[in-house]
C-alpha cells in the first residue's frame, strides 16, 4: 500500500514539474519537483519487495551509464546513447524500469550539462521511450527492427521537446516554424540511435535479460 502511495506521489511530482517547466521563471521549482519525483519513486521501489534493493541498484546503474554516455557524447550535437540504453532497458526489464532508467538518465546527466526548465520534459520523453520499448518488446528481438525503432524514437523524443520550446518561449512564432527548426537535431538524434543500436543494442538487451533472470532466480534448499 505504501509503495503505491509513493509511486503516486512520484507521478504527481513529475507531472507538476512538467507543468512548472512551462514557465521559464519556475525553473528551480521544476528541477526540485523532478528530483522529489525520483526520490519518491526510489522509496516506492524499496517498499515494493525484498529484492527491490538489487532492482533499484540495477536501475540506478543503467541510468548512470546512460547519463555518462550522454556527457561523453556531448561534443556531438544530439548524438548520444541514452535512447538506445533506455529502450534496451524497457525491452529487457519491462516498461516500469525502462521509464525509471530514462527519467534518471536525464536528471543525472543534466547535473553535468546544466539543469533547466527542460529537465522534467527530458525525463518524461526519455522515460516514455523506455515504456515504448517495454510495450513493443515482442517486435524488437531482431537487430534491424530494434535499430529502426530507436531511430523512430529519435523523432518522437524531439516532438514534446519542440512543443515545450514553442509553448514556453516562442508562442509568437508559428508552431510549424519551431517544429521545422528542430528537424536537423531530430535527424541527428535518429541517425545516431540507429548506428548505436546496430552496433550494440541487441547485445545490451541480451545482457540485461540474462541479468534479470539471474536476479529473479531463487534457490530452494531441500
Amino acid at each position: 500500500m505504501r509503495s503505491r502511495a509513493f509511486f503516486a506521489a512520484a507521478g504527481l511530482a513529475l507531472a507538476a514539474a512538467a507543468w512548472a517547466a512551462l514557465d521559464p521563471g519556475r525553473g528551480g521549482l521544476a528541477v526540485l519537483l523532478a528530483a522529489f519525483a525520483v526520490l519518491a519513486a526510489g522509496a516506492a521501489w524499496l517498499e515494493d519487495s525484498p529484492g527491490s534493493v538489487r532492482d533499484l541498484t540495477l536501475v540506478a546503474t543503467l541510468g548512470g551509464l546512460a547519463a555518462a554516455g550522454r556527457v561523453l557524447f556531448a561534443p556531438v550535437p544530439n548524438v548520444q546513447p541514452v535512447t538506445v540504453i533506455v529502450v534496451a532497458s524497457g525491452v529487457a526489464l519491462g516498461p516500469r524500469r525502462g521509464f525509471a532508467v530514462g527519467a534518471l538518465a536525464a536528471l543525472a546527466s543534466n547535473f553535468f550539462l546544466g539543469q533547466g526548465t527542460y529537465t522534467p520534459w527530458q525525463m518524461l520523453a526519455w522515460g516514455l521511450c523506455g515504456v515504448a520499448g517495454g510495450l513493443a518488446r515482442p517486435l524488437l528481438h531482431r537487430r534491424v527492427a530494434f535499430a529502426l525503432f530507436c531511430g523512430a524514437l529519435g523523432f518522437l523524443y524531439g516532438l514534446p521537446m519542440d512543443l515545450w520550446t514553442w509553448y514556453a518561449f516562442l508562442q509568437d512564432v508559428p508552431l510549424g516554424v519551431v517544429l521545422a527548426s528542430g528537424v536537423a537535431f531530430n535527424v541527428a538524434h535518429a541517425i545516431g540511435n540507429v548506428l548505436i543500436a546496430l552496433a550494440a543494442g541487441p547485445e545490451l538487451r541480451r545482457v540485461l535479460e540474462r541479468y534479470d533472470r539471474r536476479l529473479r532466480t531463487e534457490v530452494a534448499w531441500a
